[in-house]
């Protein structure tokens, strides 16, 4: 039975790290929990699907601009007061979600909801950094990204069941709940981990000198754009596969639920790879393994499809190892991007997780502007972004380290 008062277990212990780990999976799961509702949503709403995507897009925006708020004040007030405001704010976003009526009343829900549920991941990140220091957050973030691969495993399937059994209103009442449990687990297990807080006030001025310090490093853009890209590759496939596969290919929602099984497979063994190999070789290294996977995959996606070839085969198989790259990435991208910077942690997870997703929501509204007819300029977005991050990384980052202190 969760204690509601008196001492908090300890930062380290079993109990906290999965409730860390539900912080930073809220935006996956708020993201594909209903994407097996996408194609239905057209018809239930009386709209198209240029429109319903904006629902994923919106989502993702207001999730980047919610974090250059919520990282800042965790700096100056602590993470867990901005955490338990943020996840409240999450919960009533969820249930305007659940009455929406109207396309555009769901889109503006869908833009509550993302400025709210970045709390989560925003300040998890933040907590790793604060508790497993410089050396060890990598190799925790790459166990928490174990756990988190059951998150897009498992949330389409329920999302799938979920609507053929009672509709799309269900994922958002699914949502309700899961707010109003890590609501409680931040309330009754999580201790203040800022022990950097600044008794100052909040002003225009210091986060300007914190965003400076940042923005002025060219490995904190590159690990920070590494991440970004990477990401907005899968959302990217959340913008144009429930289409492809349900419309193209003829699935039903909760098989094309049972399909991410496949591509958490990948996403698994990548960050196995990182929390057991990062130590050993290094960020860096294990950094550039991951960007070549993603550009391998998202290549191989796109030339399949400039061949005319389509099937589930055709686009899940490259798309494995799309996310395999993907789980190395995040790992040691958020680890790398966040070491140097312990006094504005929560301000450096901020700004990557702002780049983060926006990056992702242009790639979904780029996605969503094509009409259906076949998975190319999914996989060409896909292909890109995985290019992007190469590139960023290898520039920013692999060809100036001779100039960083070790």
């Amino acid at each position: 039975m969760l204690r509601l008062s008196g001492p908090k277990p300890h930062p380290e212990s079993l109990s906290v790290g999965a409730l860390l780990t539900a912080l930073v999976a809220l935006g996956q799961i708020s993201t594909s929990i209903y994407i097996p509702s996408l194609p239905s949503l057209v018809e239930s709403l009386a709209t198209d699907a240029e429109k319903v995507n904006l629902t994923l897009s919106m989502f993702l925006f207001g999730f980047a601009v919610g974090q250059l708020v919520y990282g800042p004040l965790s700096d100056r007030f602590g993470r867990r007061p901005v955490l338990l405001v943020g996840i409240a704010l999450y919960v009533a976003a969820s249930i305007a979600c659940t009455f929406a009526t109207t396309i555009e009343g769901l889109i503006a829900g869908r833009l509550a909801q993302g400025m709210a549920a970045c709390a989560g991941p925003v300040l998890g990140r933040a907590i790793v950094r604060d508790v497993y220091g410089p050396t060890r957050s990598a190799k925790a973030m790459a166990y928490i990204g174990v756990a988190l691969a059951i998150s897009p495993a498992v949330a389409p399937i329920i999302g799938g069941y979920l609507q053929v059994w009672f509709g799309w209103r269900a994922a958002f009442v699914f949502l309700c709940v899961v707010g109003v449990v890590i609501l409680v687990g931040v309330w009754a297990l999580l201790e203040e981990t800022n022990a950097h807080t600044d008794a100052g006030p909040l002003n225009l001025r210091s986060l300007g000198r914190a965003y400076g310090v940042l923005l002025s490093s060219p490995a904190y853009y590159g690990y920070s754009l590494a991440v970004a890209f990477v990401f907005a590759g899968l959302m990217a496939f959340a913008a144009g596969s429930p289409f492809i596969f349900i419309d193209l290919l003829g699935l039903g929602p909760a098989q094309f639920g049972m399909l991410a099984i496949l591509n958490v497979a990948g996403f698994l063994t990548g960050s196995l790879a990182a929390g057991r190999l990062t130590q050993r070789h290094g960020i860096d290294r294990m950094l550039a393994a991951g960007v070549s996977l993603c550009l391998a995959g998202g290549g191989a996606m796109a030339a399949i499809a400039l061949a005319g070839a389509i099937g589930i085969a055709q686009i899940v198989v490259p798309m494995m190892v799309f996310t395999a790259g993907m789980g190395i990435v995040l790992a040691n991208g958020f680890a790398g991007a966040l070491a140097p910077f312990p006094r504005i942690a929560g301000t450096a997870s901020a700004v990557l997780g702002f780049l983060q997703m926006a990056v992702a929501g242009t790639a979904s509204l780029v996605v969503g502007a094509f009409v259906p007819t076949s998975q190319l300029p999914m996989a060409a977005v896909i292909a890109v972004t995985a290019a992007a991050a190469f590139a960023a990384f290898m520039l920013l980052v692999w060809c100036r380290r001779a100039d960083r202190p070790s």
